[in-house]
C-alpha cells in the first residue's frame, strides 16, 4: 500500500519538527537521530502507543522523552510525568531538559520547600515535565489530591530506569511495581514511554507485559550494548592492602577524573580518607552522605575540580558527565548486569575511557548478606499485619509498628512497600492501614528471585576469571544477540595497566588498614515503645544511668581489621581467644582513646558465643593496662533472650533484665574512684552495653568506658 501524501507531509514535518529541538538540546546544528531515536518518538507524537527502549547508556534515551515531550505540548498535549529514582538523575535531567526549552521541574524529597510553587505552576500549565520519584507517587497527599487532577490531563508517562520494575531487575525496588497500575489507568491515548540501559531478555520481556497492562502492545527498541570506547580489565590482588596500595601508586595515571566504586559505606570512607591523606583530590560519596554535600561533589567531578568520586551504588543510575575518563571498582557489584550500568557512566562521549576491576576475598560475604537483607519473610509480614489488624482500623506510624514488630526502621518500610505494592497495606495519613484484602506470601516467588540472585553472582565470579573478551561477556549477559569480541580489553589484546606496586605506597596502604578505633556513640534515649514490651524505662536516658562514649577496634565492614572480625564473628567460626596480635590491636586503641579519665578496672560481659574471646581481651587489656580485672557481669536465667537483629524497643526488651551485678563484683565497684572499662565482642545495637552500665553505674562505678571488639557497621 502506498501511503497518501498527508501521511508522508506529516511524517516529514515531525521529523523536521523533532530534529530542530534535538539539535537545540545537544547544542549541534550538525546533529542527527541515533538508529532507533526517531522511531522511538514517532511511536509516542504520531502513534501514540507505547515504548520500551533498551539501549546503552549515552545512547540518547533523554533525548526521546524530552523531544516527545515539545512535540506533544505544541499539538495541546498536558505535561509529561516522568518517574526517576535518583536525585542526581532529576537534577541533571532537569538541566538538560533547560537547554532544549523544556520546563521541567521535580518534586523530590530534597525539595519540599519548592512543591507550593511547583503544583501551582503545573495548575498554570506552566510545566512541561514533572520529575517525580517512585516513592513520591504512594505520598497520601500527592497521590490522593495531585495525581489524580494531573492524571486527567498528563500527555505522557515516562519510566526512566524501567529494570526497576521487575523483580528481576538488577536494582529492583518495591516502589517502582506501583507502576505497573499507574500505566493501567493511563487515560486512553496517552503514549507510554519505558527506558533503561540494563535489561536481559528476561526483563524486557517483563517490564514490556507491565508497560502493556490496561493498554495495547508495546513497541520494543532494543539496540547493541557494546561501548566501543570502554577498555575493560580485570586485576586480581591478593587483599584489601595491595588493592589500596595498587591504587595510591597509580590513580594519577587513570585519564581524566573519574569514578572509584566500593560495596560499602565504611569502604567508600575509608578510601577516600586514604587517597586525600596521600594529596589525592577526592570525596566519599555514600547513601549516608549529606544531600547538599553530594550535589556539591557531583558538581566538582563535572568540573574535573577532582580526581574521583569514592561511592557506593548511591552514585548509580542516571549521573551524566560525558566525558567521564574511568571507573575503578574495589569490590565486585554482585551481577554483571550491575557491573554494565555502573561502568556505563564512562566514556559515554570520549573515543576512550578505563573500567578496571580489582574483585576481593570479602565479595562474596558482601553480596550474600545485602541479598538476605532484601528479602521479606512470612513470618515478619505475617506480624506486621497482624498489628495493623490489632488497631482496630486506625493507621499506625512506622515508628509505632516498630514497637510492635521486631523489625528495624529500614526493614520495616521494606516490608511495608512490598505489602503495599501487594494491596494488603496502604499508606495514608498519620501511617499504614491493613486493607483487610487476602494476601498470601509468595514464597516460590521469593525463591525464584534468590535463585535468580546466586546466578548472577556466579556469572559475576566468570566475569573475573574468563579468557574471552570481557564486553561480550556483558554483552551476553544482557542477552545481545550483536556481541562480538571487542579488540581492547585485557583479554582480547593484554593487560593494559600496570600492576607493579610501589613500595612506598604498599607501605601507606598497611599503616591506613592497620588504623585501629573507631567511636562507639552512647544511647541517650530509651526506645519509643519499650515499655510495652516489659521495659520499666522511657524518655530520656538519666545522666547518672548512662556509659560515656567508647571505642570498638574496628567495624565489620572495614577495609582493613574488618577482614579478619569477620572471620572470628563468622557463623560456625569456634570461639577462642584472641590472636596477640588482635590484642595488641586492642591495646593500641586504649592507647588512642583520649579519655578525659583513665578507668581504674576491667569489667567483661558474660558473651555466650565468645566466652574465651571476650575473657582473653579483658584480661590482657587488664594486664598491659596494669588495672585490677573487677570481674565479669552475671546472667539472669539463661540471658539475653530472643533473636540478634530487630529493632531498638525489641533488642532492648531482650536484654532488660538478663544480666546483674553480682556479689564479688558490687564489692570490687564499691572501691572504684574513676571509670570502669567494659568489654565485649560486638557493638550492634549498642542495647547490651546501656543496660550493662547502667547497672554498673547503679552499683558504685562513677563511669563506664564501654569497648568492643566490633561494631557491626
Amino acid at each position: 500500500m502506498i501511503p497518501d501524501t498527508e501521511t508522508v507531509d506529516a511524517v516529514t514535518d515531525t521529523r523536521e519538527a523533532a530534529l530542530e529541538i534535538l539539535r537545540t538540546l545537544v547544542g549541534r546544528p550538525d546533529a542527527d537521530f541515533h538508529e532507533g531515536q526517531y522511531e522511538a518518538i514517532e511511536t509516542l507524537v504520531d502513534q501514540r502507543r507505547r515504548a520500551l527502549v533498551v539501549q546503552r547508556t549515552g545512547w540518547g534515551k533523554s533525548a526521546v522523552y524530552f523531544v516527545a515531550t515539545l512535540l506533544l505540548r505544541r499539538q495541546g498535549a498536558g505535561p509529561t510525568i516522568l518517574v526517576s529514582p535518583l536525585l542526581a538523575l532529576m537534577r541533571d535531567q532537569v538541566a538538560a531538559a533547560a537547554r532544549a526549552g523544556v520546563r521541567a521541574v521535580s518534586i523530590n524529597s530534597a525539595n519540599a520547600h519548592e512543591w507550593t510553587d511547583v503544583l501551582a505552576a503545573l495548575r498554570a500549565d506552566e510545566v512541561d515535565v514533572l520529575l517525580v520519584s517512585p516513592e513520591r507517587l504512594n505520598n497520601p497527599s500527592f497521590r490522593d489530591e495531585q495525581l489524580p487532577a494531573l492524571l486527567e490531563r498528563v500527555g505522557l508517562l515516562v519510566v526512566d530506569e524501567a529494570h526497576c520494575i521487575s523483580d528481576w531487575g538488577h536494582d529492583f525496588r518495591p516502589d517502582y511495581r506501583r507502576l505497573r497500575d499507574l500505566i493501567a489507568a493511563m487515560p486512553a491515548g496517552v503514549p507510554v514511554l519505558a527506558t533503561t540501559a540494563t535489561a536481559n531478555s528476561r526483563v524486557v520481556t517483563d517490564v514490556a507485559e507491565q508497560v502493556a497492562r490496561g493498554g495495547t502492545d508495546v513497541v520494543t527498541i532494543r539496540g547493541p550494548l557494546a561501548r566501543a570506547s570502554l577498555r575493560l580489565g580485570v586485576l586480581r590482588l591478593p587483599d584489601s592492602r595491595a588493592r589500596l596500595a595498587w591504587l595510591l601508586s597509580h590513580l594519577a595515571e587513570l585519564p581524566g577524573s573519574g569514578i572509584i566504586y566500593t560495596l560499602t559505606v565504611s569502604a567508600a570512607e575509608d578510601t577516600a580518607r586514604l587517597l586525600r591523606d596521600a594529596g589525592h583530590a577526592v570525596r566519599a560519596y555514600t547513601g549516608q552522605t549529606d544531600t547538599a554535600e553530594r550535589e556539591e561533589s557531583e558538581g566538582l567531578l563535572k568540573a574535573n575540580q577532582v580526581k574521583a568520586l569514592v561511592a557506593t551504588s548511591a552514585l548509580g543510575m542516571g549521573f551524566d558527565k560525558p566525558d567521564l575518563g574511568f571507573v575503578l571498582h574495589l569490590g565486585a557489584p554482585s551481577s554483571p548486569v550491575a557491573y554494565y550500568q555502573q561502568v556505563g557512566r564512562a566514556g559515554r562521549a570520549t573515543e576512550n575511557a578505563d573500567v578496571l576491576l580489582l574483585p576481593g576475598v570479602e565479595d562474596e560475604a558482601i553480596w550474600q548478606y545485602f541479598a538476605t537483607s532484601s528479602m521479606p519473610s512470612q513470618h515478619k509480614a505475617e506480624a506486621v499485619l497482624a498489628a495493623l489488624h490489632a488497631n482496630g482500623g486506625a493507621p499506625l506510624s512506622t515508628p509505632a509498628l516498630e514497637a510492635r514488630v521486631d523489625l528495624r526502621r529500614s526493614p520495616l518500610e521494606l516490608l511495608l512497600k512490598v505489602l503495599d505494592v501487594d494491596g494488603a497495606v496502604r499508606r495514608v495519613t498519620g501511617g499504614w492501614l491493613a486493607t483487610g484484602q487476602p494476601w498470601v506470601y509468595d514464597s516460590d516467588r521469593y525463591e525464584r528471585i534468590g535463585a535468580a540472585r546466586i546466578a548472577e553472582q556466579n556469572a559475576m565470579l566468570d566475569y573475573e576469571r574468563i579468557s574471552g573478551c570481557r564486553m561480550e561477556f556483558l554483552q551476553r549477559a544482557l542477552d545481545d544477540d550483536t556481541a562480538v569480541p571487542c579488540g581492547r580489553c585485557d583479554t582480547c589484546t593484554a593487560p593494559w595497566y600496570p600492576t607493579d606496586v610501589r613500595s612506598d605506597a604498599a607501605s601507606t596502604a598497611a599503616s591506613a588498614l592497620d588504623r585501629v578505633g573507631v567511636a562507639l556513640e552512647p544511647r541517650a534515649q530509651w526506645p519509643t515503645g519499650a515499655d510495652r514490651l516489659g521495659v520499666s524505662a522511657k524518655g530520656r536516658i538519666d545522666a547518672g544511668d548512662r556509659v560515656l562514649p567508647g571505642r570498638s577496634l574496628a567495624r565489620l565492614t572495614d577495609l582493613g581489621w574488618g577482614n579478619t572480625l569477620r572471620d572470628i564473628f563468622a557463623p560456625g567460626t569456634p570461639d577462642a581467644p584472641a590472636s596477640p596480635a588482635l590484642l595488641a590491636a586492642c591495646v593500641r586503641v586504649l592507647a588512642e582513646w583520649g579519655w578525659a579519665e583513665r578507668p581504674v578496672g576491667v569489667v567483661a560481659m558474660p558473651s555466650r558465643q565468645h566466652p574465651l574471646l571476650v575473657a582473653s581481651v579483658a584480661a590482657e587489656l587488664s594486664r598491659v593496662g596494669r588495672l585490677p580485672q573487677l570481674g565479669t557481669l552475671s546472667l539472669v536465667g539463661g540471658g539475653p533472650t530472643g533473636e540478634s537483629g530487630g529493632n531498638s524497643a525489641y533488642r532492648l526488651s531482650n536484654v532488660w533484665g538478663a544480666f546483674e551485678v553480682g556479689p564479688e563484683l558490687a564489692a570490687n565497684l564499691a572501691g572504684a574512684d574513676g571509670p570502669v572499662l567494659l568489654v565485649d565482642d560486638l557493638g550492634d545495637s549498642r542495647w547490651t552495653l546501656t543496660v550493662a552500665g547502667r547497672l554498673l553505674r547503679r552499683a558504685g562505678a562513677p563511669a563506664v568506658l564501654p569497648f568492643t571488639l566490633a561494631l557491626r557497621s
